[in-house]
């Protein structure tokens, strides 16, 4: 696709400045025209030698590698900064073939505010997983300064046939249902047991290409280690979803109401309908909405961010448990003991005692 030919493409589709965020679409047909479509954006230079395409522009600064792994399976990593609130969103060429479906691995890293005298906040990082079927369309919203790691994998359906034959799986399971039905994409928190480490072990694998001549070989194997992971888990879940679309999403409304909920895991709980009056939204229309985005009700993620951050705290300083609990807005230290243990599987003084000892 030409520079000029894609720019009269996506002018359309291009809405400047919406209620308090900058939106602009990617091209998604297929990975060769998102690869290309972004290597001619402005503010974009490429490196064809590395696969690999800087870019710095009035929204974003980073970079983006690229890779065809195998027929019919491409992966894209994105490393990026917003510089404004933005909405990205796919879009289609019409006359153009889309048939792949996209897997995607997202870590968000941000900073939590704490109540401590010592340490006011840290940062925190959120870990995403989603599966879209082809040619539908998504969005997402992103703040001023969101640093945030993309890991697309792009999979053709004989790739999915050949490796996963979905149409083998047990019409009861719930993944197989969303297969089944109207629904375009669903997404996951993190599902993938050290998914993080997986793929920052694909990201150097990506760095280093050119130096090894096993690196082909090396990265296929460990783009299909993750991919079986993550398929392995996404059959064992069992969220209860009838899998139905319920109309569009608000995407902005879901990114400010997470936000609010992560930027405020030290406080208490404020509640769905506190949530849905200063988003101006029904609370039907919320809940409904976060669970298609996020996979999970508004309470069930609270509870597990605010674990999330209470394992980050063990982890990485020397507060005391008590004080952790506290922390997250538990004034029962039994109470924090069995939330954290129903998300994390240990006590956190199993964890504590664990660290010791390393």
């Amino acid at each position: 696709m030409s520079l000029s030919k894609w720019f009269q493409f996506i002018t359309p589709n291009f809405k400047f400045y919406q209620e308090g965020f900058f939106e602009f679409p990617f091209v998604a047909n297929t990975p060769e025209l998102f690869i290309e479509s972004t290597i001619k954006t402005p503010g974009s230079k490429h490196i064809a030698k590395e696969q690999l395409v800087l870019r710095n522009n009035p929204f974003i600064k980073g970079s983006m590698r690229y890779r065809k792994i195998d027929d019919g399976l491409w992966l894209t990593i994105t490393d990026v900064q917003f510089k404004h609130d933005s909405v990205i969103k796919s879009v289609y060429a019409p006359d153009i073939p889309s048939e792949h479906y996209s897997i995607t691995f997202s870590v968000f890293e941000s900073e939590v505010q704490l109540n401590n005298v010592f340490i006011d906040k840290m940062p925190f990082q959120n870990k995403f997983w989603a599966f879209k079927k082809p040619g539908v369309d998504v969005g997402a919203c992103f703040y001023k300064g969101s640093k945030c790691l993309f890991y697309i994998y792009y999979v053709s359906p004989s790739w999915i046939q050949d490796h996963i034959p979905l149409d083998q799986l047990d019409s009861k399971l719930p993944f197989k249902k969303f297969l089944d039905s109207d629904k375009g994409f669903v997404s996951y928190q993190d599902i993938v047991p050290n998914a993080v480490e997986l793929s920052q072990e694909i990201l150097d694998t990506f760095k280093t290409f050119n130096t090894d001549i096993l690196n082909k070989t090396i990265l296929k194997a460990q783009s299909l280690s993750l991919l079986t992971s993550f398929f392995k888990n996404v059959f064992a879940d069992n969220r209860a979803d009838d899998y139905q679309e319920k109309g569009s999403v608000d995407y902005k409304k879901i990114a400010k109401c997470e936000l609010l909920i992560t930027t405020n895991l030290s406080k208490p709980f404020i509640g769905i309908d506190a949530l849905a009056e200063k988003l101006n939204t029904s609370t039907s229309k919320l809940k409904t909405d976060f669970k298609s985005v996020y996979g999970s009700s508004i309470l069930r993620y609270n509870i597990d961010k605010k674990m999330e951050l209470a394992l980050q705290l063990l982890q990485n300083t020397s507060m005391q448990i008590k004080q952790i609990a506290l922390e997250v807005g538990y004034d029962n230290p039994s109470k924090f003991s069995a939330a954290f243990k129903k998300k994390h599987d240990k006590l956190p003084s199993e964890f504590r005692s664990n660290s010791m000892l390393d």
